[in-house]
Formats: C-alpha cells, structure tokens, sequence
C-alpha cells in the first residue's frame, strides 16, 4: 500500500459516512476492480485490508453493526458415517471400476466430512479458501476421500525448488493446490491402491478446479509426519521429496520449533511449471 492508497481509501470512507464495513469494502472492491477469478469480488480480502489500516491508524471505519455467528468457533463433530466396513482385501484391478467424485456441494458432501471425522487421525476440520473434496468408491462402496485446499503462502523447500520471486509467488500461488487429506479406509486393504488413486487425482483435479473456481492447477504439494508413514504411496506416484518443513507453524512468533518436522512432497502438473509460475 502507497501513501496514495491510503489515501483513496481514507476519502472513500469519507464519501460515504453512512455505509457499513461491508459495504466499503464492496465499494472499494468495485474501485479496485479486485475480482476473483470467477469474477466475484475479492470482498473478504478488501475487508481484512481495510481492517488492517484502521487498526494501525491509517483510517478510521465506522462501528460495527453486525457480528454474524461464526459456525467455526462452535463447530460441533461430523457426525458418524454408517459405512461397510467388510474387509475388502482383492487386487487393485478386481476394484475396478474406481469412481472419483468430486463431492463439494453436492448430496455427499456429508459422508466425505464423516469418514474422515471419523477414521482420518486428523480428523475434519473446514477448508477456507478455495477447496475440493474427492469421494472414490468401487461398486458405491467409499474406498478412499481426498481433500485439497489453497496452498500455504510461505513454504521454504517447495519455493526453492519453483524458483520464483515473491512477486511471481503473490501473483501465481493460486496456481497451487494443498493436499490436506488422504485416507484409504482402513478396511481397505489393496496393493498399490494409494499410489494408484494419486495418479488418478493428480490427472483430474486441475480441471475440476477450473470448473469450480476459473483457473487450472499446475503443481500439487502435501506433508507427511515421517513419525507416522513413510510416504511410500507419494513417492511411487512420482511425488518429490522436497525437504523438510521448520516445525514453527504459519502463524509461529518465536523462531523455536513447537510441531513435529514434516517431509515435503511436490508433484508438477506440467513440464512448463516453473515457466509459468515464474512469472509476473
């Protein structure tokens, strides 16, 4: 932000004294033109700008009016999912046909949120941003679910290894996707089944991700606790080790190590990645 910014923002307040927060921010977005690649605008990020500035002084908003209920803060437990949990222990080829749904927004959304609830060591916990979900099944029976969100801003080993600039980075880093979850249903008992359904993600979801948000996907990213899986089914899947994370956190203030260390895994979605996430 430039002092002339500031400035535009200080006299739009000005301009319209009996608007909400909300409303400026719309007002500003409109401004701006600050629009999403959908052609929405950018209104949750105009507010926390504007949040920003009026908390270091830069500006002065008007009171709050309205504090809507934030589910989050309360968020009860998914609840459970009555699943068929009959051993299933064949070749990876006697499942087929393996079916992907990508779930978000649809019916079963709410059996995805309650198998991993219920049988993902994380358990749920609700994406912010932009996020797919993936229900796969053999015969309608859910074999597996995968999440995946918006790629964390900073991450040392995957930017060393793109090789861009943080211009490049702040403009292309919704060209990434997070794989947050990976649970093959602990019934499930199938060589090569996990790599397998990577390889399938991998081929589908910067499509899926275009129809629901605009724009592709080029590079896939994921942890693994090196305490709790060797990430075998990554690394057959052609997945990168990439290095290590610092164990701090997004948020950490200390620069000490509060979290165990996970290993790092990428996965290029085309030759021509670190072209085009270069840049500006």
């Amino acid at each position: 932000m430039t002092d002339g910014d500031v400035a535009f923002v200080r006299e739009l307040v000005a301009q319209h004294p009996d608007k909400s927060r909300r409303a400026l921010s719309k007002e500003l977005c409109l401004a701006w033109d600050w629009r999403q690649e959908n052609g929405a605008l950018k209104d949750m990020v105009c507010r926390g700008l504007m949040l920003e500035l009026h908390r270091a002084g830069h500006i002065e908003l008007p009171p709050v009016r309205f504090r809507p209920h934030n589910p989050l803060v309360t968020r009860k437990p998914k609840a459970p999912v009555l699943a068929d949990t009959t051993p299933l222990r064949v070749r990876l080829a006697d499942l087929e046909p393996l079916t992907f749904h990508q779930v978000r927004r649809t019916a079963d959304e709410a059996t995805f949120d309650g198998l991993i609830e219920t049988y993902h060591y994380l358990g749920y916990t609700q994406p912010v941003g932009e996020h797919l979900k993936y229900l796969v099944k053999t015969g309608g029976r859910p074999v597996a679910c995968f999440a995946l969100s918006s790629a964390p801003r900073h991450l040392g080993p995957r930017d060393r290894f793109i090789g861009w600039s943080k211009q490049a980075r702040k403009a292309n880093i919704r060209l990434l996707a997070y794989n947050t979850r990976f649970l093959v249903l602990p019934w499930v008992r199938v060589t090569h089944l996990a790599s397998h359904l990577l390889g399938r993600m991998a081929r589908q979801v910067s499509r899926d991700w275009e129809d629901l948000y605009g724009h592709p996907i080029l590079y896939l990213e994921s942890f693994v606790d090196p305490g709790r899986f060797p990430g075998t089914c990554y690394r057959a899947a052609n997945w990168h080790f990439l290095g290590k994370t610092t164990g701090r956190g997004k948020d950490d203030q200390t620069m000490r190590p509060n979290r165990p260390l996970k290993e790092v895994l990428g996965l290029p979605l085309t030759k021509r990645f670190r072209e085009i996430l270069g840049s500006v």
